[in-house]
């Protein structure tokens, strides 16, 4: 697991640390060639979620999220993009090309993966699919077992560090 993972993964909501550094172990393991996973984006804020909302609105190039403000799942720490580092210096987004040549795509291996501990997958969105992209999907709180979606998260408390309180 590369340094940039471990800071991304810090950052992330402190119940899902822990079980994103076991998927990242699991992922790199399963990866027995060139390619290792890298989180290229975890927490965001509200004030980055809408530059990249304005993307394509606002401000020119092609729409990268739907998602306003309070409404994606990274505004709270509880998703990760990620990429394909290849040879530890380059990075890929292909889900095709199977780098350890076990017969099945490096991309698709670790989306089993996430899937395993229970996250889902953007690439399974039937509108705007966001292929490098994994949510976790419920959440235990005090209260129970609850869905990630941001209208339950935007609800909820947080805490002096501004992490939602479960």
């Amino acid at each position: 697991m590369d340094k940039i993972t471990l800071q991304r993964i810090e950052k992330l909501h402190p119940s899902v640390r822990e079980e994103v550094i076991q998927i990242i172990r699991a992922c790199d393991e399963a990866l027995t060639g060139r390619a290792k996973i890298r989180i290229t984006q975890g927490l965001r804020s509200f004030e980055e979620q809408e530059k990249l909302y304005a993307i394509g609105r606002i401000t020119s190039g092609k729409k990268v999220t739907n998602a306003k403000a309070g409404q994606s799942i990274h505004n709270y720490g509880l998703a990760v993009d990620i990429c394909l580092m290849i040879d530890g210096t380059t990075a890929s987004w292909d889900t095709a090309r199977d780098w350890d040549n076990d017969k099945v795509a490096d991309w698709y291996e670790c989306v089993k993966i996430f899937a395993r501990y229970g996250w889902d997958w953007g690439g399974n969105w039937k509108t705007f699919k966001d292929l490098p992209h994994f949510e976790k999907k419920n959440l235990h709180t005090k209260n129970g077992l609850i869905q990630t979606s941001w209208r339950t998260l935007q609800k909820m408390s947080r805490d002096k560090n501004g992490y939602l309180i479960l």
